[in-house]
C-alpha cells in the first residue's frame, strides 16, 4: 500500500515526523563568518518548519574550522556555536517539526581563501593542493564528528545527519579514485568505509538510542560506484545503528550512469533493498505534488525537498491540500525569494542555478 504524504512516520529511535516531507540540507551562505547563527538563517529555517516540513534539516554544518566549504556556513565545531543552535533547534521544534543538523566537513572541497590555508583529504592530491590526513588526524576527525553530534544533542536537536555524500571528506575516504591510503582507512571498501562507520557508531554510543541518526550518501560522481554505495547501505541496514539513509540521486527519475547497471532506474537500485527498521529518503528533482506521490509509491518512506522548498516555504501544506500542486515557474524575482524567507546572500547564491533568479 502506498503512503500518503500527510501520514506520520516514526523512526526506530522513537522520533516521529508529522508527515513525509523533509527540508533538504541546502547551502545558503547566510550565517556569520565565525559560523555562529544569523537571524537570516534562523528565519529561513523556522519559516520552513512553519510551512509544514515534518523534518527541517540545517545546511551542512562543519565539524572542524578547516572543513568549511562555503562562506557564511553554519558551524558546529566549537561551543561558541551552541547558543545559536539552541535558538534554532527550539524555533524549529516550536512549529512541530523535527530539528536535525547535518554534520559536514568539505575536505579537499574547502576553498583555500575561506579556510586561509591548505585543505585536507584522505590522501595527498596535487591537483587540488590537498594534504592527506595523518592517522592521528583521522582519529581527531572522528572525534570531532562525534563531539559535534554531542553539541547538537546539548543544543536540543532531535538528531543529526552525517554527510557522506557529494564529494566531501567522507566521500573522499569512500572513493577508490581519491583515497590512496595504505593504512586501515584505505584499500578495500571495508577500510575506505571504516571512518564513516566509526563516526556513526560513535555518535550512537555517545548520544544514546533515542537520538535520531541519519547518513547521507550519493551513488554517483566523485568516483563513487553504484554497487559499493549499495553495499554500504546494506551494511547500515544489517547493523541497525542508524535510523535513516538519505540517498542523494541528483535526479530520482534517471537511469544509472554506469552501463552495467542500466537494467533498472537509479531509484529502483535503492528501493530494491530490504531496509528492515531503517527508513529511506531520497533527493533529486522531486519538484511537484505528483513527483512526491511517485516517490512515496516507489516504497520510499519520506521525500527530501530542495528546490521547491526554496520556492515555497509551505510546499508540504500546498501538496497535502492539492496533490497535483505545481511549484511556481522559474525564473522568479528577488522580491519573490525575499518574501519566501531568503536573505540577499542566499538570493545571490541562488544565481548560480541556471534560470532560477530573474535579472
Amino acid at each position: 500500500m502506498s503512503q500518503s504524504a500527510d501520514n506520520p512516520l516514526t523512526f526506530s529511535c522513537g522520533a516521529t515526523m508529522s508527515n513525509r516531507f523533509m527540508l533538504a540540507p541546502m547551502t545558503n551562505c547566510q550565517s556569520h563568518v565565525d559560523g555562529t547563527l544569523s537571524d537570516d538563517e534562523y528565519n529561513w529555517l523556522t519559516m520552513r518548519a512553519k510551512g509544514g516540513f515534518g523534518l527541517t534539516m540545517t545546511c551542512a554544518s562543519h565539524v572542524q574550522a578547516v572543513g568549511k566549504g562555503f562562506p557564511g556556513q553554519l558551524g558546529i565545531f566549537s561551543d561558541i556555536h551552541i547558543e545559536g543552535h539552541k535558538r534554532l533547534a527550539a524555533g524549529i521544534k516550536a512549529q512541530g517539526s523535527l530539528a536535525v543538523v547535518q554534520l559536514h566537513h568539505a575536505g579537499m572541497r574547502s576553498p583555500e581563501d575561506i579556510i586561509e590555508g591548505q585543505c585536507v583529504s584522505a590522501s595527498n592530491i596535487e591537483k587540488y593542493k590537498t594534504r592527506g590526513l595523518s592517522l592521528a588526524e583521522v582519529q581527531q576527525l572522528k572525534v570531532d564528528f562525534i563531539t559535534a553530534a554531542i553539541r547538537a544533542q546539548k543544543s536540543g536537536y532531535d538528531g543529526v545527519e552525517v554527510h557522506g555524500a557529494h564529494g566531501y571528506i567522507l566521500t573522499q575516504f569512500l572513493s577508490s579514485d581519491i583515497n590512496s591510503r595504505t593504512d586501515d582507512y584505505g584499500g578495500c571498501l571495508e577500510n575506505r568505509a571504516r571512518l564513516l562507520f566509526e563516526i556513526t557508531n560513535g555518535i550512537r554510543q555517545a548520544c544514546g538510542p533515542k537520538f535520531l541518526l541519519g547518513v547521507r550518501l550519493s551513488p554517483e560522481r566523485f568516483g563513487m560506484q553504484l554497487q559499493e554505495v549499495k553495499t554500504i547501505c546494506q551494511r547500515f541496514i544489517d547493523e541497525g545503528q542508524i535510523d535513516f539513509l538519505d540517498v542523494s540521486l541528483w535526479d530520482c527519475f534517471k537511469m544509472p550512469e554506469e552501463e552495467a547497471y542500466q537494467d533498472q532506474t537509479l531509484l529502483e537500485h535503492f528501493t530494491s533493498l530490504d531496509y528492515k527498521n531503517i527508513k529511506l529518503t531520497v533527493a533529486g528533482k522531486i519538484n511537484s505534488g505528483n513527483d512526491v506521490q511517485k516517490i512515496l509509491d516507489a516504497k520510499v518512506d519520506f521525500v527530501s525537498i530542495g528546490r521547491s522548498g526554496i520556492l515555497h516555504h509551505d510546499f508540504p501544506k500546498q501538496v497535502i491540500a492539492n496533490p497535483n500542486f505545481e511549484p511556481t515557474p522559474t525564473p522568479v524575482t528577488k522580491d519573490y525569494l525575499h518574501n519566501e524567507g531568503l536573505s540577499d546572500k542566499f538570493v545571490t547564491y541562488m544565481k548560480r542555478w541556471p534560470d532560477f533568479v530573474a535579472e
